[in-house]
């Protein structure tokens, strides 16, 4: 089954084509240019550098999130469209289970961290083998102090190293090695930091039950768009 995956999650945007855990074709572009007018053509010239056309596409999957608020509705609703004109399945991922498979085949916690600001980061971890991912903690946006403690727990239980994956995972690397100096703990390398539109298709196919019809996905944002966060506040300070 050929896969044609989007990731517009973050500041980094690419798109992938993969079929049977190999993949075909991938284009990324980590230039902070706006999702809206680069992400299709990149697709139309991915697919025309590997000869192929939307009508050999099996299915489509994007990250659904959690990420950029805007970039989730840009790759969302690019791969809503797609898909629904030519009636084929879509998958919404997990942007943190795609970054795990980022480091597929490394033993170890993998530990996704995505910078959410106002001190916290979007975050999961899974007990990674050399064919597949456990997942450990659910997805969820926590300051980087009760991520540790979690991860803390884990490492006693399970003896293993942490890696940090992800656009945080610098900053949450750097703290742990001042912090938390008795458990090892490992940087993913730069090549395999960020999100992958590859690692999107190949979660998409090997993870169970994601495919449905394209108008069922929908954002994951874990929390409230800032705006609506002030608004709240408002309202309490207004009632107190």
């Amino acid at each position: 089954m050929k896969i044609l995956a989007i990731d517009t999650s973050a500041v980094a945007a690419g798109c992938a084509v993969c079929e049977d855990g190999t993949v075909l074709a991938e284009s990324f572009l980590n230039r902070k240019l706006t999702h809206s007018q680069t992400i299709l053509p990149m697709v139309e010239d991915m697919l025309k550098n590997c000869r192929l056309s939307l009508n050999e596409i099996d299915a489509f999957a994007v990250a659904a999130g959690p990420g950029s608020f805007t970039g989730l509705r840009i790759g969302i609703s690019a791969v809503k469209a797609i898909s629904f004109a030519g009636g084929k399945p879509a998958a919404g991922v997990s942007t943190l289970l795609a970054l795990a498979y980022n480091l597929l085949g490394t033993r170890g916690i993998i530990c996704p961290a995505m910078d959410a600001r106002c001190g916290q980061v979007y975050t999961a971890a899974f007990r990674g083998t050399e064919a597949s991912l456990e997942r450990l903690i659910e997805d969820e946006a926590v300051p980087v102090e009760q991520l540790f403690s979690q991860l803390e727990g884990i490492c006693q239980r399970e003896e293993l190293p942490v890696w940090f994956v992800g656009d945080g995972a610098a900053l949450c690397y750097g703290r742990w090695e001042k912090e938390k100096p008795d458990f090892r703990a490992f940087l993913a390398p730069a090549a395999r930091r960020f999100a992958h539109a590859s690692s999107v298709a190949l979660a998409a196919e090997q993870e169970k039950g994601l495919f449905g019809p394209a108008e069922e996905l929908n954002p994951v944002y874990l929390r409230l768009p800032q705006a609506e966060r002030e608004l709240q506040e408002k309202t309490l300070c207004k009632k107190a």
